[in-house]
């Protein structure tokens, strides 16, 4: 049997030895991504608790409870390294990235060693999810840098861009889970917000040099 616990060593390891080589920026990305899959394996434990304690079939639990405890665990990082740190803005979405990548580089590599299935199906999967994770975390950090220039930092506001995250999430993963055309463009969301957030990046640093 082959235990996440075992790939998360496997894959974090070489990541580890390479903080030793790399200055600045990447070895901030590097830590960042080890964060993610690290905060995706501590999610699947929450995720399998609530499943045994609710009752609930794994895909009301995909539907309705994954989307909450995995945003808001990739979240608590970015939201202490905020508020202990204060980061400027460019760090704070490079962190981000990285933890959204790790998560989602973790989540498929479990996927992939539970039961490979078809090499098309395994491309879709790899960039719906993969990007989902990412675009979620991007767009989340870019909510906190506007609520931060505005200095509107508060609760109301982090409630409301971790809300958007997770019913972002929720909604991807209700579409994928019915077969035709709902999946579809479930497969499809990730990668539309993936082409249109740099835009929104770009109008951000433009605007916050006004």
């Amino acid at each position: 049997m082959i235990y996440a616990e075992n790939i998360l060593l496997c894959i974090a390891m070489p990541l580890v030895a390479t903080l030793l080589f790399l200055q600045s920026s990447a070895k901030r990305f590097v830590f960042s991504f080890l964060i993610g899959m690290m905060v995706c394996l501590l999610s699947a434990y929450i995720g399998g608790f609530l499943e045994v304690a609710s009752g609930m079939s794994k895909e009301d639990v995909a539907i309705f409870l994954s989307p909450v405890t995995e945003e808001a665990m990739k979240f608590l990082p970015i939201l202490l390294y905020l508020f202990l740190f204060e980061p400027d803005e460019e760090w704070l979405l490079l962190t981000s990235a990285g933890i959204g990548a790790g998560f989602a580089t973790f989540e498929n590599c479990c996927y992939l060693l539970m039961g490979a299935k078809s090499l098309p199906y395994m491309l879709v999967r790899g960039a719906a999810v993969g990007i989902m994770h990412l675009v979620s975390m991007v767009a989340l950090t870019l909510g906190l840098n506007l609520l931060r220039y505005y200095k509107m930092v508060r609760f109301s506001g982090i409630l409301g861009a971790l809300s958007l995250a997770m019913t972002f999430h929720g909604l991807y993963n209700l579409l994928v889970s019915v077969d035709g055309i709902p999946s579809y463009i479930g497969y499809a969301m990730p990668v539309l917000c993936a082409l249109l957030l740099p835009r929104q990046l770009k109008r951000f640093k433009e605007f916050t040099r006004e």
